[in-house]
């Protein structure tokens, strides 16, 4: 059986895996869950709209609409976010706790050029 056969198949489990990860950081910001020490970010801060930016950006990426768009700026979130929040603090990725945004950031970026997959409403309505 050749691995290559379900190359499409494991790229729409990559996007909607990535994505499920990345809306819970979106429901904790501006949902309030799971709740957080840190409570919940004014709305029209920097903290706020990084919030907004993975709830409707990891929603949509989640059901694949607008996939591409939606995985460019989430992968620009978290490069801005690393250098921003994390880089500061260590250059070391494992020491300033920003592993996990520069990974999120190339899986996002990948999707931008590899598409959601044949599992997508953008497969779907022949946009993918």
């Amino acid at each position: 059986m050749q691995l290559n056969t379900w190359q499409p198949r494991v790229l729409s489990v990559l996007r909607i895996v990535s994505a499920l990860l990345f809306l819970q950081h979106g429901t904790q910001k501006i949902l309030g869950f799971p709740a957080s020490e840190r409570g919940m970010p004014e709305l029209m801060s920097l903290a706020g709209a990084a919030g907004l930016i993975e709830l409707i950006g990891g929603a949509l990426l989640l059901i694949g609409l607008f996939s591409r768009p939606a995985a460019f700026i989430m992968s620009g979130q978290m490069a801005v976010a690393y250098w921003m929040a994390h880089a500061p603090s260590s250059p070391f990725p494992i020491i300033n706790q920003g592993d996990s945004a520069i990974l999120y950031c190339f899986v996002f970026l990948y999707i931008v050029f590899a598409g959601p997959g044949p599992w997508s409403v953008d497969a779907a309505r022949g946009r993918a």
